[in-house]
C-alpha cells in the first residue's frame, strides 16, 4: 500500500482509457459567495488530458484510500487545501464503468479555507457561482455529469444557505 500506487493509465471493460488504477475522485468543494454558492474550479494545463478545459481538483484513488480520502488528498497536492477545512457533505459516482469509476465528493469549505495554484496540471483556480460554471469550457466527463451534480449539491442545503465568507 504504497502512496501513488493508483497512479497510471487503465482500460476498463467498456474499453476506455482512463487514469487511476483503482479509479479517481475530485473534490466538488462549495462555499458562500457574495451572488450565492461558488464552487472551486481548476482549469487543467494544456499538457493534461483535455488541457484548456475547466474541472475540479482530484485524481487517481490510491489502493487503501476511499475516495474521500483520494479527493482531500488530491485537493490538498493540487491547491494546499487543508483537509481540514472542508466537512465532507456526501458522495456522488459520475461515472461507473463497472471496474473503473469517478467519484465527486462534495464538500463545504470553512470560511477560512484558502487556495493556492501550487501545482504544473493546473493554468489556474478559480471560484465560480454554480449558475456560471455550465457557461465555461468543462472538461468531457465533468460536462455531461454537471447537471446531475449541480442537483446533488443544491439537495445540501448547508452548501447552498448564504453565509458570510
Amino acid at each position: 500500500m504504497a502512496g501513488g500506487d493508483g497512479n497510471g493509465w487503465v482500460t476498463c471493460g467498456c474499453g476506455h482509457q482512463h487514469w487511476g488504477v483503482y479509479g479517481a475522485a475530485g473534490l466538488a468543494l462549495v462555499r458562500p459567495g457574495a451572488q450565492g454558492p461558488q464552487i472551486l474550479l481548476q482549469l487543467r494545463a494544456e499538457w493534461t488530458h483535455e488541457g484548456g478545459t475547466w474541472g475540479l481538483v482530484g485524481g487517481a484513488r490510491d489502493s487503501h484510500e476511499t475516495v474521500s480520502e483520494a479527493a482531500l488528498r488530491e485537493a490538498a497536492e493540487e491547491a494546499e487545501i487543508d483537509p481540514a477545512l472542508v466537512t465532507v457533505s456526501g458522495e456522488f459516482v459520475g461515472t461507473d464503468h463497472g471496474d473503473w469509476s469517478y467519484t465527486y465528493v462534495i464538500g463545504l469549505a470553512d470560511p477560512s479555507l484558502t487556495v493556492a495554484d501550487v501545482t504544473p496540471e493546473s493554468d489556474a483556480l478559480e471560484w465560480v457561482d454554480l449558475d456560471d460554471v455550465a457557461s465555461r469550457t468543462l472538461h468531457t466527463a465533468f460536462a455531461r455529469t454537471w447537471p446531475t451534480l449541480l442537483q446533488e449539491i443544491r439537495a445540501r442545503p448547508a452548501l447552498v444557505t448564504d453565509r458570510p465568507r
